[in-house]
């Protein structure tokens, strides 16, 4: 999915439980002061993280960009996490709602992580080629995204959002020079990355100018003094803000910044990186797993796959070894049959109406947002992955499954087409985000929140119901899907080997090229995403492990009682855990099917 809005959303999650007073009883009329606190926490969230609000529909803060990186937002962001992690000491777990129990577990375990996080600089680095409010502002200002451009008050307040984007990125600019002073650094091979995505942003005239879109888009309905008002508006803030801001940004990351930028590539190499690496770890695994625990499971799941992966390449009576068989399933012409983006998107489509049929069997509800998929948009294209956009709560805005189309001959089916629709549209990501977020009974911070493992452990989780769902029967569609999972696999080994074991970014290239089929230019640009991600990619195997490992154990202990709609309905209805509280859901769950 994407990634800056689930690390947006893990942010918001932190912002909302419940509270109940230190007497312990627990009546109705407490429990409504306790969600009322709840509420009112989330609310807090929403005013702190306003981009978060406006993803999830809420139009309340439109025209507000938070400068967080500043110091004056870290002590805010710090004193709110305090405060409610203080307040949950006052309460006695025991005496809760089995619901209100996981809240509070949910809740303290966010707090905790959050607070702990601040040890660490990360404002140093505060935007990378694939993290960065520079391209989420170029989504949100094109007039597609989900900055919503239907109203007149909707065309002011992104005036003052955009506004704002030029102290941001003084602030970032700032936040470099302080990470640069202390040894905290970007790669430079990231560095060059960023470069032309903001210089690509520095047009000559307004029109020419993404951020134009709003007024090719502005309704009809509007009247003339507005149209011709906003029109205005719109090319004074291009001319005068949007252009010079990322002039300023390439400028000083092409001037200052790459000369002082790293030759190495993991966070080892910085100053107490180790210790900030096995933080990232824990927050973005949610279970207490040493880096080389998981670089361990990697080997041995990179071996399992292989395994796999050769028994197929046999069966279509492949003579040569697994690396030539990669090699032909890349390079031969039969595997690139399109000629237009519209042919793949709709390839895209048919595997959704192929398994629409199996889908009703393995799932009890099916969401009520819209669901769409779109070619990503040009001007970010070429650092992106196929990701998942979260719809809007209210079913306004749908979800939307990007796919990044530079050249449609050279598109590929053997890439895993089925495999990724699974994961990142139906029923992965739309699927979980929309039934979280439709259940209104849910806490709101419930509703709007995600942990990395249970949000991408799930849509990997839902790659290995392919067979189930009627698709893989093509052996080179299968064999794409294993090496999707091949990749995640890959990943365990990669991540680590480069944050703690100083692997280069050229050996971490090589190990994935050597175990999938994937091209040198895929691999760099996932191996440049995990040196500027760290840990990030090891929630994806971690989780989806943790769900399939559930789901034997119960078919084992609840025999003919174990219904597999049921399990999905069980893991996806009460939204996003940590793992260990969302194993802990799961066997009370299974202990009642008894």
């Amino acid at each position: 999915m994407k990634k800056t809005l689930l690390f947006a959303a893990c942010i918001t999650a932190l912002l909302a439980c419940k509270q109940k007073n230190s007497s312990g009883s627990n009546d109705g009329a407490e429990n409504k002061a306790f969600a009322a606190l709840c509420e009112q926490y989330y609310q807090d969230g929403l005013k702190l993280n306003p981009l978060n609000a406006t993803y999830i529909g809420d139009e309340r803060y439109n025209d507000l960009l938070a400068n967080d990186g500043s110091q004056a937002y870290l002590k805010d962001y710090k004193a709110l996490n305090q405060r409610y992690l203080d307040s949950l000491g006052k309460y006695d777990r025991e005496t809760l709602s089995a619901n209100d129990k996981l809240s509070f577990d949910y809740l303290k375990d966010q707090l905790e992580i959050n607070l702990e996080g601040l040890k660490y600089h990360s404002e140093y680095l505060p935007f990378n080629q694939m993290i960065a409010l520079p391209l989420t502002i170029g989504q949100l200002g094109s007039g597609t995204g989900a900055q919503p451009f239907k109203t007149v008050k909707n065309y002011e307040d992104w005036l003052k959002r955009a506004a704002a984007f030029s102290v941001w990125a003084d602030t970032a600019i700032g936040n470099f020079k302080k990470g640069a002073a202390a040894g905290i650094v970007l790669p430079r091979a990231l560095v060059v990355k960023m470069i032309p995505q903001m210089q690509g942003m520095v047009v000559a005239k307004p029109k020419e100018s993404l951020f134009y879109g709003p007024v090719k888009l502005m309704p009809g309905s509007f009247s003339a003094a507005d149209k011709q008002r906003l029109t205005d508006a719109y090319r004074i803030s291009i001319t005068n803000v949007i252009i010079p801001t990322y002039k300023k940004l390439g400028d000083y990351l092409q001037n200052d910044y790459l000369p002082k930028s790293r030759a190495t590539s993991g966070y080892s190499a910085m100053p107490g990186g180790l210790t900030w690496y096995t933080y990232l770890v824990k927050q973005q695994t949610t279970t207490n797993k040493t880096p080389e625990e998981i670089y361990q499971t990697g080997l041995k799941e990179v071996a399992r796959i292989k395994g796999q992966m050769d028994s197929i390449k046999n069966l279509v009576g492949f003579k040569g070894d697994l690396k030539a068989f990669f090699e032909y399933m890349k390079t031969d012409k039969k595997f690139m049959p399109y000629k237009t983006p519209k042919e793949i998107l709709d390839a895209f489509e048919n595997i959704h109406q192929r398994m629409k049929p199996n889908l009703k069997k393995m799932f009890e509800v099916e969401p009520k947002t819209p669901f769409e998929i779109r070619q990503t948009e040009a001007f970010r294209a070429a650092s992106a992955s196929a990701e998942y956009n979260q719809g809007s709560a209210d079913g306004s805005r749908p979800g939307i499954f990007y796919v990044p189309i530079l050249d449609a001959r050279k598109f590929n089916i053997t890439s895993g087409m089925e495999s990724l629709f699974l994961h990142e549209a139906i029923p992965g990501h739309h699927y979980q985000i929309s039934l979280t977020q439709e259940n209104k009974s849910l806490p709101n911070f419930r509703r709007f929140g995600g942990h990395n493992a249970y949000v991408e452990g799930w849509a990997l989780y839902c790659e290995s119901l392919g067979k189930e769902l009627g698709l893989y029967q093509d052996p080179y569609q299968h064999m794409g899907a294993l090496g999707d999972e091949m990749h995640r696999a890959i990943r365990l080994v990669v991540d680590v080997a480069i944050h703690t074991k100083n692997m280069s970014r050229e050996d971490a290239i090589k190990y994935m090229t050597d175990n999938e089929a994937i091209s040198t230019e895929g691999a760099t640009a996932e191996i440049e995403r995990y040196m500027g991600m760290p840990a990030q990619a090891l929630g994806y195997k971690t989780g989806a492990m943790k769900i399939r490992e559930l789901r034997i154990k119960y078919e084992k202990e609840l025999g003919p009682k174990f219904k597999l709609a049921a399990f999905h309905t069980a893991v996806l209805k009460d939204g996003s855990f940590p793992l260990s509280v969302f194993e802990a859901k799961m066997d009370a769950w299974a202990e009642r099917q008894k």
